[in-house]
C-alpha cells in the first residue's frame, strides 16, 4: 500500500449478498472499487453481529487490491493477529473499544497491517491528537456503527480539524456511513479521502449484474470529485 490522497472508493460488504461474498467482492472491484471495506461486528462493542477473521480468509482470494478491516468489537486486541494472518491491509479500532488504544496501534502495526483509528459521533476529534505518530488513518464516523443504511450525520467540521491536525503526515482520512452522491462532496471537500459506501453501491446490482455497482461508484466518485 503507497500512500496518496486521491479519493478512493471502499464498498461495504456489510450491504453484499452474504451468501455471494467472494464474487460480491471481486464485481465491485471489477466495477471501479479502489478497497474493499469489511465491517466486524460484535454484538457487545455494537448492536449486532456479523463476520470474523475465518470470513475475511476466505475473502482475501477474491480480492485483488485493499482488504480494510474495521473492527467494532470489544476487546481489539486478543484478535489482531487473527484478522492480520486473514490478510487485512488495514486493521481499524476504535478509540471508545479499550483503555490502551495507543498500545492497540502498536500492536496492528507490529502484525503487519496498517493501524487505523474510529471516531464516533460522539467523540471529539482531540481523543486523536496524541495518537497521529501510531496511526496510518483516522475513520470518522458519520452514523453510530452497528448497521448499514443509516442516515448521515455531518461531520464535515471534525473531518476539516482532523485534516488540519494531521498536516503532512501520511494519513488517510476515511468515511464511514450514509456515503452517497449528496454527501460525498461535503467530506472530500472537507478533506477526506476513503469513503466507505454500502447501499449506495452495492443497490440495484448483483454479482451477476454488477452493471449498476459501476454506476454507482462513478456517480459518487463524480460527484466528490
Amino acid at each position: 500500500m503507497t500512500f496518496d490522497r486521491s479519493l478512493k472508493i471502499a464498498p461495504s460488504i456489510l450491504a453484499a449478498d452474504f451468501a455471494n461474498f467472494g464474487a460480491e467482492c471481486a464485481a465491485v472491484e471489477a466495477q471501479g472499487a479502489d478497497w474493499i471495506h469489511v465491517d466486524v461486528m460484535d454484538g457487545h462493542f455494537v448492536p449486532n453481529i456479523s463476520f470474523g477473521p475465518a470470513t475475511c480468509a476466505a475473502i482475501r482470494p477474491h480480492i485483488k487490491g485493499v482488504m480494510d478491516v474495521h473492527l467494532m468489537i470489544a476487546p481489539v486486541d486478543p484478535y489482531i493477529d487473527a484478522f492480520a494472518n486473514a490478510g487485512a491491509d488495514v486493521i481499524t479500532a476504535h478509540v471508545e473499544a479499550g483503555p490502551h488504544i495507543h498500545r492497540t496501534l502498536q500492536a496492528i502495526r507490529g502484525a503487519g497491517a496498517k493501524a487505523g483509528i474510529a471516531l464516533n459521533p460522539g467523540t471529539p476529534v482531540t481523543a486523536v491528537e496524541e495518537l497521529l505518530d501510531v496511526a496510518d488513518l483516522i475513520c470518522v464516523m458519520t452514523v453510530n456503527p452497528g448497521f448499514g443504511g443509516q442516515k448521515f450525520i455531518d461531520m464535515t467540521a471534525k473531518v476539516r480539524a482532523l485534516r488540519d491536525m494531521i498536516g503532512d503526515r501520511p494519513i488517510h482520512i476515511e468515511i464511514d456511513g450514509g456515503v452517497d452522491p449528496t454527501t460525498a462532496p461535503l467530506v472530500r471537500a472537507a478533506g477526506a479521502d476513503v469513503l466507505v459506501a454500502g447501499s449506495a453501491v452495492f443497490k440495484g446490482g448483483t454479482a451477476t449484474n454488477p452493471a449498476p455497482y459501476g454506476e454507482n461508484i462513478r456517480e459518487i466518485r463524480a460527484a466528490a470529485e
